[in-house]
């Protein structure tokens, strides 16, 4: 009888542990998997931002129609359409305050230049204005890399939420670019008026830039053409330079023309050109890639790179600047709706 006892209280052990043995492996490898899965889905989790105050009309040039954003949805779309989500967080945060401080001042201000006839329109979503992209948008951009990107450009906004930048405690206007030729410009040397903040400063950083450099080759028809004049062995002198080591003014053929009007008129990258006659060309190397005027954006990415903040960033490319709370601002602009 005691063996038969035995036999059974052995089978009933067995039947007991096999359970356990057989989940035991798939429990381990669940509980990694498991803790993998939370441990993605936490890195990937966007900041929610408070409720924004006011809505921005932007003329959405695809669809031909005003869309009305939320303020700080709107910042969004610009940062991630104007800097690369790869840059530092700094350099974003930076981008952030810039891009929430140009609306500010446009919605304070009412000022709906540029926007199309009749669209009750404030901006448009392109470099007229500042180029701004719907999440859905973003999303068939940037594929697979939408979460973290979308995440990263989320949290810089959210870390400037509510705030701009100002001068004499008004919005200024920050203005911004994406590679200086080493240094930034005077805001009277490529639009009028003298803007106290915007002042050449040294930006030798942006030399690592991969846009600091560009050619242009042009046949010598086209670049007569294209300004009105007619050259021979030489193309022009330099007559003037900017702050900014920028062409001022340079006289070509017997007429004389601003380095903005060459820029613009022959769709150079910079107004800070050489050229030179090969064959029947006109070869132009330029150095800089924008106005020149306000914050460099890949300037702004190698000092965050070196460690400086967004607020080293900013009183840098913006001098004597603060950075104060929005609201003030934007309860005008709510006032006079």
């Amino acid at each position: 009888m005691r063996p038969v006892l035995f036999a059974l209280g052995g089978l009933f052990i067995i039947i007991l542990l096999i359970p356990t043995l057989l989940v035991t492996p798939f429990m381990d490898q669940s509980k990694g998997k498991l803790g993998e899965d939370l441990k993605v889905a936490k890195k990937e989790e966007i900041p929610v931002l408070a409720e924004s105050p006011v809505a921005v009309p932007v003329y959405r040039t695809q669809a031909n129609k005003t869309e009305t954003i939320p303020l700080e949805e709107y910042v969004i779309g610009v940062v991630a359409s104007e800097m690369p989500a790869e840059f530092e967080h700094e350099a974003l945060k930076a981008q952030a305050l810039a891009a929430r401080t140009y609306i500010t001042k446009k919605l304070v201000n009412n000022d709906s230049m540029g926007t199309p006839e009749g669209s009750n329109s404030l901006v448009t979503d392109t470099q007229a204005h500042q180029v701004y992209k719907s999440k859905e948008e973003l999303q068939e951009i940037w594929g697979n890399d939408y979460s973290w990107k979308i995440k990263k450009i989320t949290e810089a906004v959210a870390a400037t939420q509510g705030k701009i930048l100002t001068y004499e405690s008004k919005p200024i206007d920050a203005l911004f670019f994406s590679t200086s030729n080493g240094y930034t410009e005077n805001s009277e040397a490529y639009w009028q008026g003298k803007i106290p903040y915007l002042r050449s400063v040294e930006s030798t950083w942006d030399e690592k830039s991969p846009k600091f450099h560009d050619q242009k080759v042009i046949s010598i028809n086209e670049f007569e053409k294209k300004l009105g004049v007619k050259i021979n062995k030489s193309i022009g002198t330099i007559k003037e330079l900017t702050p900014g080591k920028r062409v001022a003014k340079v006289e070509v053929g017997g007429k004389e023309f601003t380095g903005r009007e060459i820029r613009e008129k022959l769709e150079l990258k910079s107004s800070d050109f050489t050229w030179e006659i090969k064959g029947n060309s006109v070869v132009i190397e330029t150095k800089g890639f924008g106005h020149g005027v306000g914050m460099s954006q890949y300037g702004a990415n190698f000092m965050a790179e070196s460690g400086k903040s967004y607020t080293d960033i900013i009183s840098h490319y913006y001098q004597n600047t603060e950075i104060a709370t929005a609201e003030p601002f934007l309860s005008k602009y709510t006032a006079t709706k």
